[in-house]
């Protein structure tokens, strides 16, 4: 168990590491290409440090450990709502006005209700599935999967749509001539370090996903409750590190927006797990798994509301940290004992 635990720790430090690069590097992507932070955070920079889970997961269900699998999503969504609690209690000055801050987004509603919106339907659309789901499909194509990434394909094209019209006369003001060429300078240099992030977590994930599972198997904890909170913490520290350096540099916005752009990515991630199944992946999961998921969706509404009114109430942002914190441990005790 020590052996096991030990080597996970490692490559999952392997798998962090490289989560980081290819959150950075993103980051710089996104700027030379005069994008906002709600798009970019809920394309790029989740897309980025949803790469662990993609891999690792995708690696757990061709050595037939679904549920640690499926565990990990659910639980990297949940992970995910842990971090936007100490985003909320340790940034709540930056939050009420960071210099990067989408100030062109509607005064009066939190930017991040439709973000937070579609992340809660594609995870109670997943949650739903591991309980509710078909045996049919064509070519490793299910319903359930391909209807989770036409929701989020459609949803992130309205988000675009919404966010160029909230910027308006802003677009100009990043685009600066000076800015343009700084950012042109570092491009290259970043499509390297994300090439190379992406490659290290290609070479690393499926050692992590095995090691998981050996750990699962010698714990007597099981898969989906290592899959939820051990492997799902694991593979949600890049949006840990990566959120909180963007709140450091003032965008609050662009790190919040990550977070639920990571839970929304962690559902496509069903579509690629059954290109690797055999069997549709959903009727490979553990029922209890459900829960995690629900349990991730009030964790969601948690999160928003303790930053919807940031800019007004800074003690409320505050309070609702501190219960989505404590809502995050109650929901793996609840996990634990459900097993």
């Amino acid at each position: 168990m020590v052996h096991a635990f030990t080597l996970m720790v490692l490559t999952g430090a392997a798998v962090v590491t490289a989560g980081i690069l290819l959150g950075w590097s993103a980051d710089r992507i996104a700027n030379a290409t005069g994008l906002g932070e709600l798009w970019t955070g809920w394309v790029l920079l989740a897309g980025a440090t949803s790469v662990p889970e993609f891999v690792t997961d995708t690696a757990a269900v061709r050595i037939h450990a679904a549920n640690l699998a499926g565990g990990d999503l659910f639980g990297s969504s949940l992970s995910n709502m842990a971090i936007l609690a100490v985003l909320a209690l340790a940034f709540v000055s930056e939050a009420s006005g960071g210099r990067r801050t989408e100030q062109h987004a509607t005064s009066h509603n939190s930017p991040h209700l439709y973000n937070a919106g579609l992340a809660i339907l594609l995870t109670v659309m997943g949650a739903t599935f591991t309980l509710f789901h078909s045996d049919i499909g064509f070519r490793g194509l299910r319903p359930e999967s391909l209807s989770l990434v036409a929701i989020w394909i459609a949803g992130t094209r309205l988000l675009y749509k919404r966010q160029q019209s909230d910027l308006g006369s802003a677009s100009a003001i990043v685009g600066s001539a000076s800015e343009s060429a700084r950012n042109r300078t570092g491009l290259s240099w970043a499509i390297v370090i994300f090439a190379g992030g992406t490659a290290a977590i290609f070479l690393v994930a499926p050692t992590f996903a095995e090691c998981a599972r050996q750990f699962a198997g010698v714990s007597g904890w099981g898969e989906s409750f290592v899959g939820t909170w051990l492997l799902g913490f694991s593979t949600a520290l890049p949006d840990l590190v990566t959120s909180i350096t963007a709140c450091r540099l003032g965008a609050f916005d662009l790190g919040v927006s990550s977070l639920y752009g990571s839970c929304a990515f962690n559902m496509v991630v069903f579509y690629v797990m059954d290109l690797a199944s055999p069997r549709p992946i959903f009727s490979l999961l553990d029922p209890v798994l459900a829960l995690s998921g629900f349990l991730a969706v009030l964790l969601m509404i948690l999160g928003v509301a303790a930053v919807s009114l940031r800019r007004h109430i800074a003690l409320a942002s505050t309070l609702r940290g501190g219960v989505l914190l404590a809502s995050y441990g109650l929901a793996l005790w609840i996990i634990y004992a459900c097993r």
